[in-house]
Formats: C-alpha cells, sequence, structure tokens
C-alpha cells in the first residue's frame, strides 16, 4: 500500500484480534468541527441581536393587541416583550451548546454526532428557507453546510470508520 503524503493512514486492523488505532484526526474532520464551532457562535450572535428588535417587537405586539381588541395592557405588553426576549435567548444557549457537545463528539470520531448534526442543519437550511431570515442565519447555516460537507469526506469517513473499530 502506498502512503499518500496527503492524508494520514487508517490501519484496518493492528494485527490478529487486536483493534485498529486511530493515527490522527485529518484536517477534514478538524474544518468541520470549526465550522460548527463557527456556526454556533453565528447562531448565539443570532439569539442576542434580538435585543437590538426589542421596539419592533413591542410595535407588533401592540399592533396585534389592538386588533384582537385591546385586552392587554402597556404594562402586560412589556412583560410578554420581555418574556419573549428572556425565551429566545435561553433557547439560543441550549441550542448552541447542544450544537457545542455534537460538534466535539463529531471531533472524537463518533459517527452519530456527525449524523445528528447534518439532520440538524438540514432542518436549519429548511427553517431558513421558509420563513424569515437574516444575513446572520444564513451565514449560520453556510458554516453549518461546511461542516457536513467536510465531515463526509473521503479522509473524515476514514477517520470514522477507524474510530468505530476501536470501540
Amino acid at each position: 500500500m502506498t502512503e499518500s503524503p496527503n492524508y494520514p493512514n487508517y490501519p484496518e486492523s493492528a494485527g490478529a484480534g487486536q483493534p485498529a488505532a486511530v493515527t490522527a484526526r485529518p484536517s477534514t474532520v478538524e474544518g468541520a468541527f470549526w465550522a460548527f464551532i463557527a456556526s454556533t457562535v453565528i447562531g448565539l450572535i443570532g439569539g442576542l441581536l434580538i435585543f437590538g428588535n426589542r421596539d419592533a417587537i413591542t410595535d407588533a405586539l401592540r399592533n396585534s393587541n389592538r386588533q384582537n381588541g385591546g385586552g392587554l395592557t402597556e404594562t402586560q405588553i412589556d412583560q410578554a416583550v420581555n418574556i419573549a426576549m428572556i425565551t429566545a435567548v435561553v433557547i439560543a444557549v441550549v441550542i448552541a451548546a447542544l450544537y457545542l457537545l455534537f460538534a466535539f463528539k463529531l471531533r472524537a470520531g463518533r459517527n452519530w454526532a456527525r449524523i445528528v448534526l447534518t439532520v440538524l442543519t438540514a432542518l436549519q437550511l429548511i427553517s431558513l428557507l421558509v420563513g424569515q431570515s437574516t444575513i446572520v442565519a444564513y451565514f449560520g447555516v453556510l458554516a453549518a453546510a461546511v461542516g457536513v460537507v467536510l465531515s463526509f469526506m473521503a479522509p473524515s469517513n476514514a477517520y470514522f470508520a477507524s474510530t468505530k473499530a476501536i470501540r
């Protein structure tokens, strides 16, 4: 077997009854990891940008309240906006924490994490195409898509196969 200068070797087996050894993490897996980290950071920034939209959210809630008969007071509207903003930030942080967990598991060679991140990226893309989105959301999906592509390249596939063989 010829050695390739571009890709590390992933031996099929170390000997009779011995599991294969993982030599090194390929750059495609490292790139995928950092792309998912970038997507996570971008998502958090998008979640925090909601604070800049406080006035627009308040106006939308006031208009909705007026159209539905005006049953809420100004204090209740302000409380509803605060609850909505805090809820959005909490959800963004929880999603970011899960994304980070999956990215680190991907980096460790867990194929299930690669699959979960692929599904999440697909859902993120569908959400982007169906709903209203910001430019920040487009960059987040782009980074995640790069991570998915890198995680399914040949060196990544070999890495995931070799880590599975030693478990």
